[in-house]
C-alpha cells in the first residue's frame, strides 16, 4: 500500500487518549498504523498473529481493537469471534483488502463493529475510532423494554415473552437500536451509521439481510409482525403504546 494512503499531515481534532490493540502481521503496515495512531494521541500495542492478539486482548483493557482479516494462527474472523465469546466487547474495526458484501457480513456477524477496506487514510480510521468511542460513551440502562421485548445491553441478552433469544452480536446491536427507538422509522443509512459505522455504498443489502434475520428470531416464532417495513423509507419497530 502506498505510504501516502495512510499518512496525512493535516490538522486533526482533539480526541481523548484511547488504548488500542492493532493486530496486523504485515510489518510495514503495523508500523504505519502504530505511528499514525500514536500521532493521534492513542496508546498502541501491536500483535502479529491471531493467538498473540487474543492473549493481549485478554490481558489488557483495550478501548478499541483494529485487526486484519488475514492473520497467522487464525484469521481475523476467528479472532473477533473468540474475543466476543471471551466477553471482550471493546469495539473492533476489521481491515481487509476484500470488498465483497459477503466478507463484510461474515466479519460483522463475528462481532466486528466496523469494516475498513484497504487502502484507507488514517484520518478516516481516526474518525471511525471517534465515532465508536462516542457510541460506547452513551448511557446504557440496565434493561430496555419495548412491548414484550426485553434486552440487557451490558450482558448482551434479549428476551421475548420471557423466552431468551439466540442472537448474533450484530443482530443484538440491531435489535438494541430498534428497542431504543420504538415507533421511529429508521432509514438504512441511519442503521448503517449506528450499527455498522461503515460507509453505505447505496447498493449493499446488508441491512435488509439482517432485518430478515432478526424477524426470524423476534417475530415469526411468536406470531408477531412488529418489525415493519416502511416502503421507500426504512424500518420501524412497532410501538405497542401507540397502537
Amino acid at each position: 500500500m502506498p505510504t501516502d494512503a495512510l499518512v496525512d499531515r493535516r490538522p486533526r481534532p482533539s480526541i481523548p487518549i484511547v488504548r488500542v490493540l492493532v493486530v496486523e502481521d504485515e510489518l510495514r503496515m503495523a508500523r504505519l498504523l502504530k505511528r499514525g495512531l500514536e500521532e493521534e494521541g492513542h496508546a498502541v500495542d501491536v500483535a502479529g498473529t491471531g493467538p498473540e492478539g487474543l492473549w493481549l486482548a485478554k490481558e489488557n483493557p483495550y478501548e478499541a481493537v483494529i485487526l486484519d482479516v488475514m492473520l497467522p494462527g487464525f484469521d481475523g474472523f476467528d479472532l473477533c469471534r473468540q474475543l466476543r465469546e471471551a466477553g471482550i466487547w471493546a469495539p473492533v474495526i476489521m481491515l481487509t483488502a476484500r470488498d465483497e458484501v459477503g466478507d463484510r457480513v461474515r466479519g460483522l456477524d463475528a462481532g466486528a463493529d466496523d469494516y475498513l477496506v484497504k487502502p484507507f487514510s488514517l484520518l478516516e480510521l481516526a474518525a471511525r475510532l471517534r465515532a465508536l468511542a462516542r457510541r460506547d460513551d452513551r448511557a446504557r440502562p440496565t434493561v430496555l423494554n419495548a412491548g414484550t421485548l426485553k434486552i440487557d445491553p451490558a450482558a448482551k441478552r434479549a428476551w421475548r415473552d420471557g423466552h431468551e433469544l439466540e442472537l448474533s452480536p450484530k443482530e443484538f446491536a440491531l435489535l438494541e437500536l430498534f428497542v431504543r427507538h420504538p415507533g421511529v422509522v429508521l432509514t438504512r443509512t441511519q442503521i448503517i451509521d449506528a450499527v455498522w459505522d461503515f460507509a453505505y455504498d447505496g447498493v449493499s443489502n446488508v441491512v435488509d439481510q439482517y432485518v430478515n434475520y432478526l424477524r426470524r428470531k423476534i417475530d415469526r416464532p411468536f406470531g408477531r409482525h412488529d418489525l415493519e417495513t416502511v416502503r421507500g423509507m426504512g424500518y420501524r419497530l412497532r410501538d405497542d403504546e401507540q397502537v
